[in-house]
């Protein structure tokens, strides 16, 4: 808890037992027949108490919101303003809406579909073709064998309650987290041990068992929120969705949780694609399917969703980026685990800074974490409510060598829209043990190398007597050693003869005796050295980014005539679903014969557009589109010449129709600005 925000309570607790006392002391007074103005002056002083305690409570909210004033309640009504506006102009809807739906499943209507194609269009621009990346496209349906490989069939879970008296199911920690948030956004007379309990808990929530998880929800009294029906004790459910591959059943498989594992399995070939060279990047933009317990919040949390996802395959000892001094300059928002721990806020750091003092792990890290802030912030989300978050210890895996999240804020908070993970070599790895196809990469020398290396040669006959059937698991096993493991044996079997030796496919320990291994160090010259790649991996959840898109791109401004409030969306012209529509502004014949010149001209230029030729008011026909977020409005009241108006600002400038559309096209392009615009054609009023 920031000192602001325990301050406050503290202030508050203290205000409530006075405005307690004197409310007694004002009953005393009435209960023992006092005089009136002895009252009257009693009730004052409890009203000034009350008024200030009031003040105090306004205060606290506008921290606990974020400082910007703004209540639970009035991120609710612009959440709902949003999505009111979103369903009606069918950016998207519930899908199987005519049979009341199924949670987390949505359909994208024809803006939400247009927004979507433009911001996969520019992910391909600027990481695709600017890295110069191999883009595969895998299949959704996905062996059993690849996701144990992964640890997904092990370990892709999410633990679950169940309503004891109806089934319903809720993720546990879901539960608990509403639960400490609804506390400590709403209960204002909490103590701050209380606040600092409830703010530990958010914080440890990812590392609870079951059973803490369980003794959580028994302390708080949480019931299932529908019903208030007690809920079961928490036990884990795999989020991926089951199938089988062809008609007997037998070839088990699933849905995709992820893109990455289909470029893993193709390392080898792409690796040769790419003339054995590293390091190199793989893309791949598809759906990804996860079995969520209980969707909400829209498009943030959905059972099938669209992934772009990006490995970077380079050289776990030279982790530097040719480009990476492109981005260094950057400075962002960054929340290092060290300011997370200490109870510190987000703040701006310059990228050189962060990976010179080693806070990003690597240098081709950082240049992926700079790559992504420029992609979120010309897409139009808003710099000052971008961060990003490293992982927590107690987050990673164990393999990982360092983890950052993008994370957007909007109604709902801080987001999780981009992960940004060096995975080292863990994938690779372990689909090489799995499959038995060596997944490795070469760096050869210019010279030939001497180098010490470890020898370990089992003797296959000796094993062979003494193992018989179990020789090759056992040969495996000894071969599998690493250095300290090896040298570990070799100095036991040389003092004593023989060791106790874990086989972990027999599941037992056997007897290894001096003569059926020989273990050495050897000096060899070697012309190449062979090693399993890192892996530098960024996640884009296009659909989370997409509505956040939405939220940091929406306002309303009054009417004309200041009678209404207007929807607007201010999309980038780079994203926006319609780049500009086109109006006659009165029904008249020429006019409509203009429109269709510059209609079929903005064809021909590739720029998406509408014509609206109906009689209405042409400030209803603005508002229509600002309503879509269109940027650009030609309004052709003229043979010769059209205005042009500009969306935001309102602004309008008068250009000849034989430029209309290319001053369209230069603008959306990126070519051009407004303003470069506005400083060429005459201003029109």
């Amino acid at each position: 808890m920031d000192a602001a925000e325990e301050s406050l309570r503290k202030s508050l607790a203290v205000m409530q037992s006075a405005v307690e006392v004197q409310g007694n002391a004002v009953r005393s007074l009435k209960a023992s027949g006092a005089s009136k103005p002895e009252i009257d002056s009693a009730i004052k002083a409890l009203s000034g108490l009350k008024l200030e305690k009031d003040t105090i409570e306004k205060q606290l909210q506008a921290v606990i919101s974020g400082g910007g004033g703004s209540s639970s309640i009035s991120k609710e009504a612009f959440r709902q303003s949003v999505a009111n506006t979103l369903e009606r102009r069918l950016f998207y809807i519930p899908s199987f809406k005519i049979y009341r739906g199924v949670a987390g499943l949505y359909d994208y209507g024809p803006p939400g579909c247009a927004i979507k194609s433009n911001v996969l269009g520019f992910w391909r621009q600027h990481f695709v073709l600017e890295e110069n990346m191999l883009e595969v496209d895998c299949p959704c349906v996905t062996p059993e064998i690849v996701l144990k490989a992964s640890g997904h069939v092990e370990k892709f879970t999410d633990l679950m309650v169940k309503d004891e008296k109806t089934g319903t199911c809720y993720r546990a920690d879901h539960l608990i987290k509403d639960f400490c948030n609804e506390k400590l956004q709403k209960d204002l007379s909490i103590n701050p041990e209380k606040v600092a309990e409830l703010k530990h808990v958010l914080a440890v929530l990812d590392d609870l068992s079951p059973e803490e998880l369980g003794s959580k929800i028994k302390e708080y009294g949480i019931t299932a929120p529908d019903t208030k029906n007690p809920l079961s004790d928490p036990y884990p459910f795999n989020l991926m969705f089951q199938t089988s591959i062809g008609p007997s059943g037998l070839s088990p498989g699933y849905m995709r949780p992820e893109t990455a594992q289909g470029i893993f399995v193709n390392f080898k070939d792409l690796y040769y694609y790419n003339g054995n060279k590293l390091p190199f990047a793989a893309a791949q933009i598809g759906q990804a399917f996860r079995n969520e317990i209980s969707p909400r919040q829209g498009l943030l949390r959905v059972r099938e969703f669209t992934l772009a996802e990006i490995e970077h395959f380079v050289d776990p000892e030279d982790k530097s980026h040719p480009k990476y001094s492109e981005v260094a300059n950057l400075e962002f928002l960054m929340f290092p685990r060290e300011d997370q721990m200490s109870g510190q806020s987000a703040k701006r750091i310059p990228l050189s800074e962060a990976v010179s003092k080693g806070i990003v792990n690597n240098e081709t890290l950082g240049y992926f974490i700079g790559r992504v802030y420029l992609f979120l912030t010309r897409l139009g989300i808003d710099k000052d409510r971008l961060r990003f978050r490293q992982h927590l210890a107690n987050e990673m895996a164990h393999y990982a060598a360092d983890c950052w999240d993008a994370e957007i804020e909007c109604s709902y908070g801080w987001i999780e829209c981009v992960g940004i993970a060096d995975r080292s070599a863990y994938d690779l790895r372990a689909h090489s043990e799995k499959s038995g196809v060596p997944l490795l990469a070469q760096e050869k020398f210019s010279e030939p190398r001497e180098v010490e290396k470890l020898v370990i040669a089992p003797v296959k006959k000796e094993l062979g007597l003494a193992f018989k059937g179990n020789q090759k698991k056992v040969l495996e096993a000894l071969e599998a050693m690493n250095e300290k493991e090896a040298l570990d044996m070799k100095a036991a079997l040389e003092l004593k003869g023989e060791v106790q030796f874990y086989v972990c496919t027999l599941e037992k320990n056997l007897s290894i005796k001096q003569n059926m291994v020989m273990i050495s160090k050897e000096k060899q010259k070697e012309h190449q050295r062979v090693f399993t790649p890192s892996v530098i991996e960024p996640s884009f959840g296009i659909g989370r980014i997409i509505y956040c898109l939405f939220e940091h791109s929406f306002y309303t401004r009054p009417s004309k005539d200041g009678d209404e409030q207007l929807n607007v969306f201010r999309f980038p012209p780079l994203v926006a679903p319609i780049k500009c529509t086109v109006f006659p502004l009165v029904q008249n014949q020429q006019f409509e014969e203009v429109a269709k010149v510059i209609s079929k001209s903005l064809t021909a230029n590739g720029i998406s557009h509408k014509i609206d030729i109906t009689g209405t008011s042409i400030g209803k026909r603005y508002a229509r589109t600002d309503e879509l977020g269109v940027p650009f409005a030609v309004t052709v009241d003229s043979t010769s010449a059209v205005t042009i108006r500009e969306r935001d600002s309102k602004d309008q400038v008068r250009v000849p129709v034989t430029e209309a559309a290319s001053v369209v096209k230069g603008v959306t392009d990126g070519h051009s600005t407004w303003e470069d615009v506005w400083s060429s054609f005459p201003h029109h009023n």
